[in-house]
Parts: structure tokens; C-alpha cells; sequence
């Protein structure tokens, strides 16, 4: 079952005139007689107003119709299934399939993923801009499951506090971390201005973060009022975190440092590696590039995960009939085989 909810664009006017455009679930609900127009303009001129809220967050705090009863319209509706909140073990979720920032934003929860099929659990399912975020960001075909909106907001609330708390969990592990022998050797003086033990630590937990998360890169990139750091997952740029503007530098020198790269030179490309030690059996490769912008250094990273590379013939997806033609090519004492892909493709 794939999601169209798609409803035409219709206006409205208020009692002053204007012209409003409604949501798919306020139209929805005007046309089956549950809102009369006037009310669903008015929750939707407030949604608006408050720029954090919702329609749904605003229909409900309304007390316009409880959340089960949406729901239960919803589901009849759109001839979608409902689910009960109460009965899912949050910890069976595949939250690491939407990074946080995406959940927060769209209010969709994933559930289940086979193929190039996603189910999902939101409470408005008209909200085609969500869901066609989820679809990108997945390449996937989305199902839509719709749950009670109270309870969503408090499944969302929990899985950010799941995060945060991992987070917090994996920047103190972080300290444990070992950098190999390769780092070279600086004096107190040279390593005054980097070794700062909040710098330290926050790379790490980026470090990590980024390794758990299945990226390929981590961007550091300075602009004139704020830095960010993007984490490539997928071939696709996702926003990170944006610490202060004022540990540009420091986080630089620190990469630089480990990096064996020349702190004090700022005005040219340089390139570098660095390898990470997480335990025993488990090292970590990353490739280093900088690049002098007009506000700062921008810093890429290449994580070189041998472990995330370790897929036999039968995961690549061959039909048997092309398995067969490829064992039989390798098999022969004669010629090579070529494969080709992008950079870091394996």
C-alpha cells in the first residue's frame, strides 16, 4: 500500500478576507462536517502563527476531537491500518534509518523496512511534504501506519531522549579511545593552543557518531556566523550539529595535529590520515583534506571502514543466472575481472 493522500490546493477566506490555504487533513475534516471552515481556518492561521506547532499539535490542543477519534477518521478514510502505541517495544524501532533532526521535523516515526518498502507510524498521513522527505531521504516506497497523535509526540519525545542520552553514553566512552603511534610527536608549547580536553571529546563523539551512523564523510564547515558539521549518509549531506562559531580553529588545529598535517599553515590544501583504534580487532582509516574558505578551514574527512566492506558475492544482488557467469569468470586461470564504482565504493 503506497501513501497518496494528495488533496487539490483549495483556499479559504477568514472573517477578514484573507485568503488561506488548508491542509490536506484540515480539508479533509471540513468535508466530512467534524470542523466547520471558520474552525479549521482559525487552528490553522494559529499553527501558523506559532511557527513550532502543527495543525495536528494545534487541532488536538484545540480540543476540537480527541486523538483517538482522529486517528479512528483518519484510518477509515484514507483505508489505512491503525496502530495502538501502547502495544510497540520501542527498542525493536529502526530509528537510526531517519536521523534525528528528520524525525523531529516531520513526526514520522519508521517501523519496518524490507526492500524498498518502509513502513511508518505518523498521525496525519496528508502530510505529503513529510512523507515525500522520508521517500527521498530512503529511496523507498513509504506505507503509512496511523497512531494517535498524543502518543506519537510522546514516542518522539522518548526516542530524542534515547539519543541524547546514547550520545552523552558514547562522548564519555569516547575518551577511551586510543589514536595510533602515527601521530607525531609536538611539544607542550605547539599543542597548548589545541589540546583542550572539550575539543578533544566533542571530535571524538563526532567521530564515533559518524562511524555508528554509516557515513562516509564528515564536512567541517565554517561560514561567517555560525559552523555546522554534515555527516554524508547514503550519498546524501545530513546536518549534524552546530557548535560555537569559536571552536572553529581549535577543532581544525586538534584534525591537523593528529592528521600530521601543518597546524600553522592555513592559507593552502593540505592532506592527511589519521587511524582511529576502537578496540582490539577494529581500527578505523580516515583520509583528511582542508581547504581555505574566506571564513575558516573547511575540513573533510573520508571514513575508511574495512568492516562496513565485508559482503560476500550472494549480497550484491545478482540474478543466478549473472552469479553464475560471475563465478565461472573468477574461476578461470586466464584474464581478471574489473569492477568500478566511485571513490571509496569498495
Amino acid at each position: 500500500m503506497s501513501v497518496n493522500t494528495a488533496f487539490p490546493a483549495k483556499f479559504d477566506r477568514s472573517d477578514k478576507g484573507e485568503r488561506v490555504v488548508l491542509t490536506g487533513l484540515a480539508r479533509a475534516l471540513v468535508q466530512h462536517q467534524i470542523l466547520r471552515i471558520d474552525q479549521a481556518v482559525a487552528i490553522h492561521k494559529k499553527a501558523d502563527a506559532s511557527g513550532q506547532a502543527s495543525f495536528v499539535d494545534e487541532l488536538i490542543s484545540s480540543n476540537a476531537i480527541t486523538p483517538g477519534k482522529l486517528a479512528r477518521f483518519l484510518s477509515e478514510t484514507f483505508g489505512m491500518p491503525l496502530m495502538d502505541l501502547q502495544a510497540l517495544d520501542i527498542s525493536v524501532l529502526p530509528t537510526d534509518l531517519i536521523d534525528q533532526k528528520l524525525l523531529a521535523e516531520t513526526q514520522i516515526v519508521p517501523l519496518l523496512k524490507r526492500g524498498n518498502r518502509l513502513s511508518v507510524l505518523l498521525s496525519d498521513p496528508t502530510d505529503q511534504a513529510a512523507l515525500d522527505r522520508v521517500k527521498f531521504q530512503q529511496q523507498a516506497s513509504v506505507d503509512a501506519i496511523v497512531v494517535e497523535h498524543d502518543k506519537l509526540r510522546k514516542l518522539l519525545d522518548k526516542l530524542g531522549q534515547s539519543a541524547a542520552d546514547k550520545l552523552s553514553d558514547m562522548a564519555g566512552d569516547a575518551l577511551d579511545i586510543e589514536m595510533t603511534g602515527e601521530e607525531p610527536v609536538v611539544t607542550l608549547e605547539e599543542t597548548s593552543d589545541v589540546d583542550d580536553a572539550p575539543v578533544v571529546k566533542f571530535l571524538q563523539k563526532v567521530l564515533m557518531e559518524a562511524i555508528q551512523a554509516g557515513a562516509s564523510d564528515i564536512h567541517f564547515e565554517p561560514y561567517e556566523k555560525f559552523y555546522r558539521i554534515r555527516l554524508r549518509i547514503d550519498g546524501e549531506l545530513r546536518e549534524f550539529a552546530q557548535p560555537p562559531l569559536a571552536i572553529k580553529e581549535k577543532l581544525a588545529s586538534r584534525i591537523k595535529v593528529i592528521s600530521r598535517l601543518d597546524i600553522s599553515e592555513k592559507r593552502v590544501p593540505q592532506d592527511g590520515r589519521m587511524k582511529l583504534v576502537i578496540s582490539a580487532n577494529r581500527a578505523i582509516d580516515f583520509r583528511v583534506s582542508t581547504l581555505p574558505t574566506l571564513f575558516g578551514e573547511k575540513i573533510v574527512m573520508r571514513i575508511l571502514d574495512p568492516s562496513s566492506a565485508r559482503l560476500g558475492i550472494e549480497a550484491l544482488g545478482y540474478e543466478p543466472e549473472q552469479k553464475a557467469v560471475l563465478v565461472e569468470a573468477i574461476a578461470r586461470p586466464y584474464g581478471m575481472v574489473l569492477v568500478t564504482g566511485p571513490t571509496g565504493s569498495g
